[in-house]
């Protein structure tokens, strides 16, 4: 009896995961949100100052100086991902608020 209980929970098992294996993985075009005319520009200020610092010499320059371009170009890097994003909520999120809701009501 151990084994045929094994065997159907080894079956099951197996087709529950095949429709899930088989499934065609499409890709997906992402659309790229229509960006304000100010933060177009702010865009091509953040593009020429890059284009600036990649025309820098930085064997001249001491640890420091290389330091602070570092993290300049980091904070470059998050305000040009923050100027073209919205907010995303993920699938648990939002089923964590709908329970809070049905809970609270």
């Amino acid at each position: 009896m151990k084994k045929v209980t094994c065997l159907l929970a080894l079956i099951m098992m197996f087709t529950s995961m095949a429709p899930v294996a088989m499934a065609k993985v499409e890709k997906k075009d992402k659309e790229k949100p229509e960006l304000s005319p100010e933060d177009e520009a702010k865009i091509a200020q953040l593009d020429a100052r890059i284009l600036e610092i990649k025309a820098m010499d930085f064997t001249q320059m001491d640890r420091e100086e290389r330091k602070e371009i570092r993290n300049e170009l980091r904070d470059i890097n998050k305000e040009a991902k923050a100027a073209g994003r919205g907010v995303y909520l993920s699938v648990g999120a939002i089923i964590i608020i709908l329970l809070i809701l049905i809970l609270v009501l």
